[in-house]
């Protein structure tokens, strides 16, 4: 199973960042009995693992070659791919750049880097074989993507950013096979590629006899792309390590470090031990 991270945007609504806002220090994990800080695009990552994804694929801009070096060629037991979009021209390019990685039979996983939600399990709960999206209740729908259900579940409409959304539930994620991945991008084609949002082409797509449905299976969901979502999913990550009785604030167990970071070991103990990377077979420390 594949996951798509689309990772292009210029992060307009935090910046200025010295890096890609993908690697925006947001809560820890555990290394041994230290804390160390992680990356918000993490917690994307390790949902999509948990979730059955064993290939993720980031689709970066140009210039976002710190973010080939923060997660190298895998995370944990998941391989990593890269796409690069020229430049930025909304999520459905971004997505569909991905497309002739993915087999037609193979499901795939599409999620936002710069989120923070739980349960960090729920994309189980997502069908491999129709376009399904995961959704969460929020209190300001209007500044998401709203997603419409019929009593069946089923998708009746996507409101994208839409003054007075009649839903509390937006989308946070989704999944389909490969086929109908495909048959989004040749609509999008078709539609001469003026969708920038997802929402508006799937609205297309149902419109044209497609079908999707709706898993309410999320609980809590921050965009983490504006310094009130920053504090917000710190907050967050808190309350839920206090639940879970973790020993750190914030902090969380991940499944695996970045590739990039693979080659880093602690060096010494206890909270005076530092990370460096080790030299090549041969080469200068």
């Amino acid at each position: 199973m594949w996951g798509i991270v689309p990772a292009a945007g210029r992060g307009s609504r935090i910046q200025p960042l010295a890096f890609s806002k993908e690697l925006l220090p947001v809560g820890s994990r555990l290394d041994g009995d230290i804390e160390r800080p992680c990356a918000v695009s993490e917690y994307l990552v390790e949902r999509m693992i948990r979730g059955g994804a064993d290939k993720i694929c980031f689709v970066i801009s140009p210039g976002k070659s710190d973010i080939m070096e923060y997660y190298g060629g895998s995370y944990g037991d998941a391989a990593i791919a890269y796409v690069v979009q020229p430049q930025a021209s909304g999520l459905c390019d971004a997505i569909f750049r991905a497309a002739p990685l993915i087999a037609p039979d193979e499901p795939v996983i599409v999620g936002l880097p710069d989120t923070v939600w739980f349960p960090d399990t729920a994309l189980a709960e997502l069908p491999d074989d129709v376009l399904s999206f995961l959704l969460f209740p929020v209190d300001r729908p209007e500044f998401f993507d709203a997603v419409v259900l019929e009593r069946d579940d089923c998708v009746r409409e996507i409101q994208v950013k839409q003054k007075g959304a009649t839903s509390h539930w937006i989308w946070g994620a989704f999944k389909m096979p490969g086929r109908v991945l495909e048959d989004l991008r040749r609509l999008w084609i078709q539609r001469e590629r003026r969708d920038e949002y997802i929402g508006t082409l799937v609205n297309a797509y149902l419109a044209n006899g497609g079908r999707a449905v709706g898993v309410k299976a999320g609980r809590s969901y921050v965009d983490v792309g504006t310094l009130h979502g920053y504090r917000e999913a710190i907050t967050l990550l808190s309350e839920t390590a206090e639940r879970r009785g973790e020993g750190c604030t914030g902090a969380r167990v991940a499944l695996g470090w970045p590739g990039g970071l693979a080659e880093l070991r602690v060096d010494g103990a206890g909270e005076g031990g530092r990370l460096r990377a080790s030299p090549p077979p041969g080469g200068d420390q």
